[in-house]
């Protein structure tokens, strides 16, 4: 057996020991380690996501429609106050929304950030990264990029957003948020992934945080994997954390570990912060897929097409 054969087989079984030996994860999922098309999305919403996006690739789509349209379906539901135009607003009332999306071959990307009244931001950013020879777009000019572009937009009206958003939310603005970041492996193992969120509640307008950083909020690298963050943005882009988390799969690390060694390192220089808010999702080459995170209630969703589930946080690190 060649040199390379042997450290495939040998990544692989590892592969399906550790998904096998990681709470949540059911016998099916276990099974599926290895398995093409593969899609984690952070959370439980990411499921519905993640299912739309197999559907594509089932039926012969891209990587990148994939990814689009996966997340168009959290960036369209009116119940999710984390991404989209129904997220929660920053202090002046409107929905800046942030996005990017990276393609493994010819390692591609585009981003949008500060981004208001357009329905779908992965699809600017897709644009973006298609369309121009730049990587990021940021507030009005990106706004105007897109409807150039032709995109789904709506009338921000910013002051009677701001009346209406205070009349139904008297206290003080919530301050959490969850992002969508969603990673696809194709059947013939290229990589593809993408992030969008509305951001922190109650942000100062023109805050921006990790999920339209290349490297910090996402990073695929198509010779070995890719890797998503959700939580509080400045605590991931401060450390690069995806791209720190996709180089440590390179070193061969299964990508539970990968999550949780990064997350570690942040740990080590932020003792004096309790409540660091960072989550991770992974996935390889190989098809082995793994999270970390520092919040208990995270959870994530991976998806195959023997196999569709919302899996509990399998590291906690405190």
């Amino acid at each position: 057996m060649s040199v390379s054969r042997r450290k495939f087989v040998s990544r692989a079984a590892m592969g399906v020991i550790g998904a096998a030996a990681l709470p949540g994860v059911r016998r099916a999922l276990a099974d599926a380690v290895g398995e093409k098309p593969l899609v984690v999305s952070t959370w439980p919403f990411g499921k519905a996501s993640n299912d739309a996006a197999l559907k594509i690739l089932l039926a012969g789509g891209s990587l990148l429609d994939a990814v689009e349209q996966g997340i168009w379906v959290t960036e369209s539901d009116v119940n999710n106050k984390s991404v989209g135009l129904h997220g929660t607003p920053n202090a002046a009332g409107v929905a800046q929304l942030d996005a990017c999306i990276m393609f493994g071959p010819g390692h591609k990307a585009g981003s949008v950030a500060a981004l208001e009244g357009i329905v779908h931001p992965i699809s600017a950013a897709r644009r973006v990264m298609e369309h121009t020879k730049y990587v990021m777009l940021a507030g009005e000019g990106a706004r105007m990029f897109a409807l150039e572009q032709g995109l789904e937009s709506v009338d921000t009206h910013a002051a009677e957003l701001y009346q209406k958003w205070r009349e139904e939310h008297p206290a003080p603005a919530p301050r959490g948020h969850d992002t969508i970041a969603l990673l696809v492996l194709g059947a013939d193992g290229n990589l593809a992934g993408g992030c969008s969120t509305s951001g922190l509640g109650g942000k100062l307008p023109g805050r921006v945080g990790d999920s339209p950083i290349i490297g910090s909020g996402l990073y695929v690298d198509n010779e070995v994997g890719a890797a998503g963050a959700t939580g509080i943005g400045e605590n991931v882009m401060r450390y690069c954390a995806s791209f720190q988390i996709v180089e440590l799969m390179r070193q061969g690390l299964h990508p539970t570990e990968a999550c949780r060694r990064t997350i570690e390192r942040i740990t080590r220089s932020e003792r004096s912060d309790k409540n660091l808010s960072i989550n991770f999702v992974a996935l390889d080459k190989q098809g082995q897929f793994g999270a970390a995170g520092t919040d208990e209630k995270f959870a994530y969703s991976v998806t195959t097409s023997s196999a569709s589930q919302v899996l509990s946080n399998p590291s906690l690190v405190k």
